[in-house]
């Protein structure tokens, strides 16, 4: 199996270490674009991301139907925190399958963090990997000025 490139994206936000991890990881629901979720028969209400390792990362749509993304592999507030994506190239939850994403916070001045996103593992999406990593690098471009504005306010 040959190996894929990781998707790697990085913003600096002008907001403390803490604030910058909290907005990213109890606040997703604020900064994600909302066109971006499973289900096809409702809009997005909520995401909801459960704090600690083995927790669960999901939506809840306004028609109360929810829906799991992944779950949490590591959990270090306010550095890192590791998320299973288990949603698989036809873009359905699938509790076999599982690629990685990494964010971490590093602290660059007093009010000024480095948010990096490491999206890992993807060659498993098999013989459409290439083409999955494409959509996911640019889909991945989507949320982080969103993100950005809400941790420096």
């Amino acid at each position: 199996m040959s190996t894929i490139e990781p998707i790697r994206k990085h913003i600096t936000v002008a907001a403390p270490q803490e604030r910058a991890f909290r907005v990213f990881t109890q606040n997703m629901t604020a900064w994600w674009p909302k066109e971006h979720h499973l289900s096809r028969t409702s809009d997005l209400k909520q995401i909801g991301l459960e704090e600690r390792v083995g927790g669960r990362w999901f939506e809840i749509c306004e028609d109360g139907s929810e829906c799991n993304w992944g779950k949490v592999l590591a959990w270090d507030p306010p550095r890192r925190v590791v998320l299973a994506w288990q949603i698989n190239g036809a873009w359905t939850y699938d509790p076999d399958f599982v690629t990685e994403l990494e964010v971490t916070f590093t602290v660059e001045g007093p009010k000024q963090t480095r948010v990096e996103l490491e999206h890992r593992n993807l060659e498993r999406f098999g013989a459409d990997a290439a083409t999955i990593r494409e959509s996911l690098a640019k889909g991945w471009e989507l949320p982080l000025p969103g993100y950005a504005k809400l941790a420096e306010q």
